[in-house]
């Protein structure tokens, strides 16, 4: 068994512990996503556009916050610490929740709060393995341990649309909590597995780097490489069309469902759609993609299809059509954009493959978010005609994949002829 899991002796128990990190994390945050969906409906629709103007600036405010618990706290004592306070966050919410479940500002709040946490907890807690695990372990180990991640991203949803009825939303979120909690105590063991194992100090990376850091470092770096302008683009263009499809989403299920619970559990469930297609598409299609097409099929293939989803929706407008575009779109990007986008960063220097893709990651991307929801609220109060907004999708979806061209073409030219066996 440990064989064909290409795990050494020894190695079990601290393999067992990284996954459960993984999936607890990714558990609570998908069992949280829906309440979050409806949250941001419960602000109002055509506010979303302020909630993501909102987390983009509370991005900007906390990752240099981030950056510089990273370069003074012990690196066993960040994770811990952090994930402590969004549980303290968690527990101020629930109580807020259940003292008045029906205020919008609680509901906006949470809403820019869970946007935020999304992207710091999962870079930290890759962070934090990065550095307790050698370079030989993480080639080997890494794949295994990102199970974790799509198994709890799949039960989440399940636990959210079940529980969600009987706890409230409330609950939900002491449960999430809890999620959390354990996770660091994982972490805790992980760590002092580490440190019983011989030549551990020389196995572990430098820790110059700051984890999370100032979004900024990188941004001389991206306006001086045209690939690495073309990776921003890419992105941009990426969280416009998914900000398109949100919009659409917001809209649609508040005009289908009014009581908030209900949408919580229709969110649940295109959740578990999405991350249970993932896993197949992972499993059994992304990496025979990979290797026989290149980089660039990954990065083109999903932009076609929401095209082609776009134009779908604008002729038929209906819920079940936009569950059917929603679930391709978000499963293709879990499964096949990403890794692509992962692999472009392969066959650059070290200090772009952190700095640049801090950048790129956060500040650009959630600026796209904010300018797109501010493009599509602007075009529904010109038009009020959802049609013309899935037009523009469609072509935004067209320039999407024409980069995506590009950086796969340009990624193989980067990469060098491959080696002679």
């Amino acid at each position: 068994m440990q064989q064909s899991l290409a795990l050494q002796p020894g190695e079990g128990p601290a393999v067992a512990a990284g996954l459960t990190v993984f999936y607890l994390l990714f558990s609570g945050y998908f069992m949280l996503r829906p309440v979050r969906e409806t949250m941001g409906v419960a602000g109002g629709v055509d506010n979303l556009q302020w909630l993501f103007t909102g987390t983009f600036i509370a991005t900007l405010a906390c990752l240099p916050l981030f950056g510089w618990l990273a370069s003074k706290a012990k690196r066993r004592h960040i994770l811990p610490w952090t994930f402590g306070f969004f549980a303290s966050n968690l527990l101020l919410f629930a109580i807020l929740f259940e003292r008045d479940p029906q205020h919008v500002g609680y509901a906006r709040a949470f809403y820019i709060w869970l946007s935020m946490f999304n992207l710091l907890s999962i870079s930290l807690a890759w962070s934090v393995l990065a550095d307790l695990f050698s370079p030989e372990q993480g080639k080997r180990l890494f794949g295994l341990l990102a199970a974790g991640a799509s198994l709890g991203g799949l039960s989440g949803p399940i636990l959210g649309t079940l529980l969600v009825a009987p706890l409230g939303h409330a609950g939900l979120l002491l449960l999430a909590a809890l999620a959390l909690l354990a996770s660091v105590g994982a972490t805790l063991y992980l760590q002092r597995w580490r440190d019983r194992q011989p030549l551990a100090q020389a196995h572990r990376q430098p820790t110059s780097k700051p984890l999370g850091g100032n979004p900024f470092a990188g941004a001389s770096a991206v306006l001086r490489s045209p690939y690495l302008m073309g990776i921003a683009l890419f992105v941009v263009l990426l969280a416009s069309v998914s900000t398109f499809l949100y919009f659409e989403q917001a809209r649609v299920v508040s005009e289908t469902f009014t009581d908030r619970t209900r949408q919580t559990q229709v969110f649940g469930l295109i959740d578990t759609v999405v991350q249970a297609l993932a896993i197949l598409i992972q499993v059994f299609i992304t990496g025979r993609l990979a290797r026989r097409l290149g980089v660039g099929v990954l990065l083109v293939a999903v932009p076609l299809v929401m095209a082609l989803g776009f134009l779908w929706l604008a002729l038929a407008p209906v819920f079940a059509v936009f569950v059917v575009v929603m679930v391709v779109r978000r499963a293709g990007e879990y499964a096949l954009v990403r890794p692509g986008r992962e692999m472009l960063f392969t066959v650059l220097p070290a200090e772009d493959k952190y700095k640049a893709k801090n950048f790129i990651d956060t500040v650009v991307y959630r600026g796209g978010d904010a300018l797109s929801g501010w493009v599509k609220r602007g075009l529904d109060v010109l038009g009020e005609h959802p049609q013309w907004a899935m037009a523009i999708g469609a072509c935004i979806a067209l320039g999407w994949a024409a980069t995506g061209r590009w950086l796969g073409r340009r990624q193989r030219q980067l990469e060098g002829p491959p080696e002679e066996p």
